[in-house]
C-alpha cells in the first residue's frame, strides 16, 4: 500500500517530466509538448523509498518513465539525480532515474515476473481514507518455478528505445518507448482509458 499526502510539491511532477523528458535520448523532438496519461506504483519493503512510474505521450509515442523519490542522496548515483523537489509535508526529496535506482529495479523485475507487487494508493484526508485513483493498470507473471533472485541487476545496454540490465541469471528489458502487442511469456504490459490494446511494457528472459 503507497501512503499518499495532501501536500504541495515544488517543482510539481508534471513540471519536472516536462523539464527532463524532452533531454533524454528517448525522449520527444523538440518542442513537442508531453502529456501525462498516468502512473503505476511499488511499494519498498523497507518503507523509505516512492516508487512511481510515469507514462506520458509525446505525439504518437508513449515514453515510460520510472522515477523514485528518496528523504536523502543514493550514495553513488549521482548521473542518476533529476532534481530536488520540495514536499510540503516530507521535506526534500531527492528524485533519480528510476531505472538507475537497485530499490525500484528490484519490485519491477518481480512484478514483471509474477504480477504481484504494485501498491495500492491509499489518502488520509480530514480524518477519512481515501483509495487515491490511478488510471493505470498493469499486469505481469509468467514466471511459476522456483524461487529466484531479483536483485543484482545492473544496466548493460540503454538507447533511444530500451534498457536493458541483466543478473546472473535474467535479462529485464524495460522500453522506454513501449508499444502495443501480446504480453511476453515473462513480462509486463499496460492499459489505461482509451487504451485498451495491452502495451507492454517490460520483459524477462533466462540468460
Amino acid at each position: 500500500m503507497a501512503l499518499f499526502h495532501v501536500a504541495t510539491l515544488t517543482p510539481t511532477k508534471a513540471d519536472l517530466l516536462a523539464a527532463w523528458v524532452p533531454d533524454q535520448p528517448w525522449g520527444p523532438p523538440p518542442g513537442e509538448a508531453i502529456e501525462v496519461v498516468g502512473a503505476y506504483r511499488f511499494d519498498d519493503p523497507e518503507g523509505r523509498v516512492g516508487m512511481e512510474v510515469h507514462l506520458v505521450r509525446a505525439g504518437d509515442a508513449v515514453l515510460h518513465v520510472p522515477l523514485t523519490y528518496r528523504d536523502e542522496p543514493l550514495a553513488g548515483a549521482e548521473a542518476a539525480l533529476i532534481t530536488q523537489m520540495h514536499h510540503s509535508v516530507l521535506g526534500t526529496r531527492w528524485v533519480y532515474d528510476g531505472l538507475r535506482d537497485p530499490s525500484l529495479v528490484v519490485m519491477l523485475a518481480a512484478v514483471t515476473m509474477t504480477g504481484q507487487g504494485e501498491a495500492l494508493g491509499m489518502a488520509l484526508h480530514d480524518g477519512r481514507w481515501y483509495i487515491a485513483p490511478s488510471a493505470v493498470r498493469i499486469q505481469g507473471g509468467g514466471w511459476s518455478h522456483e524461487r529466484v533472485p531479483v536483485d543484482g541487476f545492473e544496466i548493460d545496454r540503454a538507447d533511444a528505445t530500451d534498457v536493458v540490465l541483466r543478473n546472473d541469471r535474467f535479462e529485464l528489458t524495460v522500453h522506454r518507448r513501449p508499444q502495443a502487442g501480446p504480453r511476453p511469456p515473462i513480462g509486463l504490459t499496460a492499459t489505461w482509458p482509451g487504451q485498451t490494446e495491452p502495451v507492454v511494457l517490460a520483459e524477462v528472459k533466462e540468460r
